[in-house]
C-alpha cells in the first residue's frame, strides 16, 4: 500500500526537469559567448558546477570598469608632486570594478596580478554573498579564469582626456609592438544647422578649402596639437596596460580598449597581438606607457562642416597619423578606408569630406 501511494505521488509530484541539461555544451557555450559581460558570466558561474566548468572556455569576453579613481582621490601617503605631475592618463592610478573585484594599489596593478591564488569566478561571487560587502579585482586576475579567449573589449567609464563642455574629440588608434596608425577627429563645436551657415555644399561661402589666417593666431593651432598629442598620449598608456593581458592569453584574436564615452578606442587584430609577444614594446622612460615614435602627420581642417543629418561642425580638424618608418599610406581611395573606417556615422561621413579637403603636412619627433 505504501509502495502505491509513493509511486501516486511521484506522478503528481514529479521531480522537476532542469531543461538546460538537456543543452548540450555547445549551445551553452554559444549563448554564453552571446552574453559576454565578464560579471554576468561571473553570476553564472554560481548557477551550477556544469556552467562553472563551461565559462572559462569563453572565447567572447567584454569587460567594463565601474569607475575610476586618480591620484588626487587616494588616501595614500606616499603620494609624492611628481605623481600628481604626470600626463592626464595618470589618473587612471586605481581602475576599480564593483561586485567581482578588489581594490587596486596602483595603476600598474592593472597589469601585474596578485602573488596569491586566484580565485574562481564563482568563488568570487561566494565571498561577495557571505560577506555582503563589495569586493573589486583587477582585469588581470578576473580574465586569468578565461582560458580560451579569442575576442576581448574592455570598457573605461569615461575618456581619459578632460575637454571643455561643447568640444568633439576622438580618436582611434591600432597598435602592433608601437602604434601602426592613428586617426584624431576635432571640432569646436557641434550645432545643429543654421540657415546662414553654407551655401548648400557643406562648406561656408567664403571657405576656400585653405586655413584661415585667423587661425594661427586665435589659439587654434595651438588647441589642435595639444588635442594630437594628449589622444596620443592616451592611446599609448592604454597599449602599454595591456601587455600582461596579451601576453597571458595566447588565443586572442581581436583585442579592443575603449570608453564609454566613445573618445578613444585602441584595438589590435590578431597579426598586431603577435608582433607584440614577439616583439617587446618600447617603454616612455618618464612614465609608463608606450614609446610614440617619429610620426608623418596629415591634418584636414574645415571652419564649418555640414553633415548630410543636419549637424555642424565647428573648427572641425582631421588628423591622419603614422610612423615616419612605414611606407606612406594614401588616406583615399582603396587604400583609405583605414581613415574614413576610424570613427562611426555620422564622423566617418565627416572624415570622408574633410580628406577632400586640402592637406596639410606636418612631422612629430618621437617622445
Amino acid at each position: 500500500m505504501d509502495s502505491i501511494l509513493i509511486d501516486l505521488g511521484s506522478r503528481i509530484h514529479p521531480e522537476p526537469i532542469d531543461h538546460f541539461d538537456r543543452l548540450p555544451d555547445p549551445i551553452l557555450l554559444l549563448i554564453f559567448n552571446k552574453i559576454g559581460d565578464v560579471k554576468a558570466l561571473g553570476r553564472c558561474c554560481v548557477v551550477s558546477k556544469r556552467f562553472q566548468t563551461l565559462v572559462p572556455q569563453v572565447n567572447n569576453v567584454i569587460v567594463r570598469v565601474d569607475c575610476v579613481i586618480s591620484d588626487d582621490d587616494s588616501s595614500s601617503a606616499g603620494s609624492t608632486a611628481a605623481d600628481k605631475s604626470r600626463h592626464p592618463i595618470s589618473s587612471l592610478i586605481r581602475i576599480f570594478f564593483s561586485g567581482l573585484f578588489k581594490p587596486l594599489q596602483s595603476l600598474s596593478q592593472l597589469i601585474t596580478p596578485s602573488p596569491r591564488r586566484l580565485p574562481s569566478l564563482a568563488e568570487d561571487f561566494d565571498t561577495e554573498i557571505e560577506q555582503s560587502s563589495v569586493t573589486h579585482h583587477s582585469p588581470t586576475q578576473v580574465l586569468k579564469n578565461f582560458n580560451e579567449i579569442k575576442l576581448l573589449r574592455i570598457e573605461l567609464p569615461s575618456g581619459e582626456l578632460g575637454i571643455d563642455e561643447g568640444f568633439l574629440l576622438k580618436w582611434k588608434a591600432d597598435f602592433g609592438s608601437t602604434l601602426d596608425n592613428c586617426v584624431i577627429l576635432g571640432a569646436s563645436s557641434v550645432v545643429p544647422k543654421s540657415d546662414n551657415i553654407d551655401n548648400g555644399n557643406g562648406v561656408v561661402e567664403n571657405d576656400n578649402g585653405s586655413i584661415p589666417e585667423s587661425f594661427y593666431t586665435n589659439g587654434g593651432l595651438k588647441l589642435r596639437v595639444v588635442w594630437t598629442i594628449s589622444s596620443l598620449i592616451a592611446a599609448s598608456a592604454r597599449h602599454y596596460l595591456l601587455q600582461p593581458i596579451i601576453a597571458e592569453h595566447k588565443t586572442l584574436e581581436s583585442l579592443v580598449l575603449t570608453d564609454a564615452d566613445g573618445q578613444g578606442v585602441l584595438s589590435m587584430n590578431k597579426e598586431q597581438l603577435e608582433e607584440l609577444r614577439v616583439k617587446p614594446l618600447s617603454a616612455s622612460s618618464a612614465s609608463k606607457r608606450t614609446l610614440v615614435p617619429a610620426l608623418n602627420m596629415r591634418l584636414w581642417y574645415a571652419p564649418h562642416l555640414e553633415l548630410p543629418n543636419g549637424m555642424v561642425l565647428k573648427g572641425a580638424t582631421l588628423v591622419a597619423i603614422r610612423p615616419s618608418e612605414q611606407p606612406k599610406k594614401e588616406v583615399v581611395g582603396s587604400e583609405g578606408n583605414w581613415v574614413a573606417s576610424a570613427f562611426e556615422e555620422p564622423f566617418g561621413t565627416a572624415a570622408r569630406m574633410l580628406v577632400k579637403r586640402r592637406t596639410y603636412c606636418l612631422e612629430m619627433n618621437s617622445f
